[in-house]
């Protein structure tokens, strides 16, 4: 499958979330959705340790690389790096508010400043074979959303930018706390819909707000090419992901959620086996079966013992004997 096709459905990525471990979890339950890590400066991939950083498994795939940066220069090397780890996508954050962020000159601030995405997207264009993406918002502070999107679409695509995934709500740089900032301004789906008629020949995807596969198919029949979903596919994710293949994509594998945790428990052998600790794979489970009878008890029995010496994959065994217990 296409990597663009593969963006009818994305996760997004998401600081302290979406690492390996986490993506190979929602691969098990989806084959095909696209999946980020999360967000790594482009000073941190030239100047870090890039194993841990950028290492991944192959089964993660498609799986992209999303970078933070406003350097043309450093993005280029951080993204040729990148590349040669096996990323099928480099995407540049343009939508982060986060302080940190700003003090850096890149993320949502950077939607101030159009030319200069613009030579960032085409560095890195020059030096990769694989596509360059860019996350971002509808617009910062003041800035009025209709006039400056238009300009800002136009602008970094004709930089070699064709898929762009649209935050539709603004990020308001002072005042607003990040977390405020995904939630508190409103969201304007209109506006990402009226970019698509402006820009037929681009891929848009929208983000924010979107939380089941319901709103996703509404969004892709509607005339958008892709959905991003975040914090839903996270403390949800069977939600979410393990009916995606069928629905969104037309593949009509569907896993149960009993199914994923069994598909997982190699992986967590191998991953302890090797030194690792239990918890850091299962705090991005603890939501499998979020609504579900027996939810509180996996999420319960695993937050108190996962952490702990010796924690393996019989602790997941027997917390998911507490959810079939549940279920009768």
């Amino acid at each position: 499958m296409s990597l663009t096709r593969s963006a009818r459905l994305s996760v997004a990525p998401m600081m302290d979330w979406t690492d390996r471990h986490c993506r190979y979890f929602h691969r098990q339950m989806s084959r095909h959705a696209l999946l980020y890590t999360e967000m790594v400066t482009a000073p941190a991939v030239i100047n870090g340790d890039q194993d841990r950083l950028l290492g991944f498994s192959d089964a993660e795939h498609p799986v992209a690389v999303q970078l933070g940066g406003s350097d043309p220069a450093q993005l280029a090397q951080a993204a040729k790096i990148c590349a040669d780890f096996g990323y099928a996508e480099i995407n540049l954050n343009c939508g982060c508010p986060s302080d940190r962020v700003q003090s850096g000159s890149f993320g949502a601030v950077l939607m101030e400043n159009a030319p200069l995405v613009a030579d960032c997207v085409a560095a890195m264009r020059a030096v990769v074979d694989v596509p360059v993406t860019v996350k971002c918002r509808i617009g910062v502070d003041d800035q009025e959303p209709s006039e400056i999107l238009p300009d800002f679409i136009a602008r970094v695509s004709s930089a070699g930018c064709d898929r762009f995934t649209i935050h539709a709500r603004k990020a308001w740089l002072q005042g607003l706390s990040p977390k405020e900032n995904r939630d508190v301004p409103p969201l304007d789906y209109m506006l990402v819909h009226e970019m698509k008629g402006m820009f037929p020949h681009l891929h848009l995807s929208v983000n924010g707000g979107v939380t089941t596969l319901d709103e996703t198919l509404k969004f892709l029949e509607s005339g958008l090419d892709g959905v991003m979903i975040g914090r839903a596919a996270y403390h949800s994710p069977a939600e979410v992901l393990l009916d995606a293949d069928r629905l969104v994509f037309g593949d009509g594998e569907t896993r149960s959620a009993h199914e994923i945790v069994h598909l997982m428990l190699p992986y967590i052998a191998d991953h302890v086996a090797n030194g690792g600790r239990l918890h850091q794979i299962t705090r991005h489970m603890l939501g499998l079966f979020q609504g579900k009878a027996g939810a509180r008890m996996w999420r319960r029995y695993l937050s108190e013992n996962a952490h702990k010496d010796g924690a393996n994959e019989a602790t997941v065994l027997q917390a998911l004997s507490y959810v079939m217990e549940a279920a009768g």
